[in-house]
């Protein structure tokens, strides 16, 4: 799918799939897998030409709005997932007795528990502000992300890494 992808994009034209077919020599099969799948990506497009009866496929070419894309399938297809099992398995722990517990529970037994839910909440809490920043990139005028990543690529050298200064030294 990347290759088909990137094939699209670098040729900057509308290809079909006969034509994406012969130049990464694949299967029709794996060429029709891979354009339906970025088509549902909203990161090609099918085209079509006046007088000709075959589908023609182009590559978003603006990045931005490429990345915007890409990111806002991530989150609906990797976050959002991982996300609502997190909070069912949280809720599952809270239900079967969690720290509150039962009182046939050792004191052992609700620590291990409540530990449990602190790293299980410190998770929740990471990917919720994650998908909260990421929501705030992708927004279809897409200034949030070029705001932060022109905002971050500004920030003095006080606020890189020591390691990455290090790096640039060759200490």
């Amino acid at each position: 799918m990347a290759e088909v992808h990137a094939l699209l994009y670098v040729t900057g034209e509308a290809l079909c799939t006969d034509d994406v077919m012969e130049r990464l020599q694949i299967s029709r099969g794996n060429a029709s897998m891979s354009l339906r799948a970025l088509v549902d990506w909203n990161i090609i497009s099918r085209v079509t030409r006046r007088g000709d009866r075959k589908e023609y496929f182009e590559a978003e070419q603006d990045v931005w709005a490429l990345f915007r894309a890409i990111v806002r399938e991530r989150l609906n297809r990797e976050v959002d997932p991982l996300l609502a099992n997190l909070h069912e398995i949280r809720d599952m722990t809270t239900r079967h007795g969690g720290a509150a517990g039962k009182h046939s529970e050792s004191p052992e037994e609700v620590r291990r528990v409540a530990e449990h839910n602190q790293r299980l909440d410190e998770m929740v809490e990471f990917f919720e502000m994650l998908a909260g920043l990421s929501t705030q990139f992708v927004s279809p005028a897409g200034k949030g992300l070029r705001l932060a990543a022109s905002l971050l690529t500004k920030l003095p050298d006080g606020h890189r890494g020591k390691n990455e200064r290090l790096k640039e030294t060759g200490s």
